[in-house]
């Protein structure tokens, strides 16, 4: 048995116990791993509140896409992995079908990664959802490249401030977008090229007038809603605006057409686009790894919090007032 989190009715942070459960043996394709660190996402506050893309397909539900740990054991057919080995746990799998909030964990060997030498659990659990959701959108599919310029909103998230580090990486200029000025400082410290305080100026005009009047190549949107109309005006022509997220809970509003209008690209882009394609996936762990070693990636943490306060970890990421990535820890020894 291992103490594994799981939630019995949807709802607030509250609903989520900490239980012995058996986590089972590897299958087919499958690996047990003892979980050291978890990467805490919003997407599993979305599941857990009943308000994901995916909804919860049977209680009690599991939570967690995104860990660091060590290789225990292997399902038939499993031969890139041994026992022993330091890895992490990318998220490319549904929340209704494995968990990693738990002392260990089965997982799809297609979800592992190695984690490189001199690279913590911390680091290992906190590094993925970031920087993979960031070169796949930005880099992948949108093919960012050296003097291309990105707008990012929700930029103190962890994932807005691996598409800040990414953006550095290839030569791109990163404009981040904030709610208030109280981040600005910080957002400036990591790598943001100009921040722009939303609630004290019109976006896309500052964009405009810092760009030339060309616009964005890119917008890189976690909040959507609303605000997606008034972007649009600082996307460049042929550049390109991803929604990947949807923070402010609001209906997406399309832009008005006009035949006049430069032309520009709308899509939608979740991490799965690059985690499920075995080859892409390839190219990001790649990407990702170099630039760990490299020293231009490293995750920014904002709280780490032991597994027993998993409820609190959660109400500290639905408060909003996070810089960065939060980190659950498992004790060594857990069993």
């Amino acid at each position: 048995m291992t103490r594994t989190v799981r939630f019995h009715e949807i709802g607030g942070p509250e609903v989520m116990r900490l239980e012995d459960v058996d986590p089972g043996q590897p299958g087919p394709g499958e690996v047990l791993i003892r979980v050291e660190a978890i990467g805490v996402n919003r997407a599993e506050a979305l599941f857990r509140s009943g308000t994901y893309i995916e909804p919860v397909r049977k209680l009690p539900a599991r939570l967690g896409t995104e860990a660091a740990g060590v290789v225990e054991a292997l399902g038939p057919g499993v031969n890139r992995f041994e026992k022993g080995q330091a890895v992490s746990v990318v998220p490319s799998f549904s929340a209704n079908d494995y968990g990693v909030y738990a002392e260990r964990a089965v997982v799809p060997a297609s979800a592992l990664v190695h984690r490189p030498d001199g690279v913590d659990a911390v680091t290992g659990a906190a590094v993925w959802m970031p920087y993979v959701t960031a070169y796949g959108a930005l880099v992948e599919v949108g093919g960012m490249r050296a003097g291309d310029t990105v707008v990012l909103n929700a930029a103190s998230s962890g994932v807005g401030l691996g598409a800040v580090h990414t953006a550095n990486r290839v030569g791109a200029t990163p404009i981040a977008v904030t709610r208030t000025r109280a981040k600005a400082r910080r957002l400036l410290d990591e790598g943001a090229a100009e921040v722009i305080v939303a609630a004290e100026t019109d976006v896309p005009e500052r964009v405009l007038a810092l760009t030339g009047g060309r616009g964005a190549e890119f917008v890189f949107d976690a909040v959507a809603g609303p605000a997606v109309a008034e972007l649009a005006r600082a996307v460049a022509p042929g550049g390109t605006h991803f929604l990947y997220g949807g923070l402010s809970g609001r209906p997406f509003a399309y832009p008005g057409f006009d035949l006049g209008m430069p032309a520009w690209n709308l899509r939608t882009y979740t991490m799965l686009e690059t985690t499920r394609d075995p080859e892409r996936l390839r190219r990001a762990a790649a990407f990702v790894t170099s630039g760990l070693r490299g020293g231009a990636f490293r995750p920014v943490i904002d709280r780490l919090f032991p597994l027993e306060e998993i409820v609190q970890a959660h109400r500290h990421m639905d408060s909003g007032d996070q810089f960065g990535k939060i980190v659950v820890t498992v004790p060594a020894g857990a069993s």
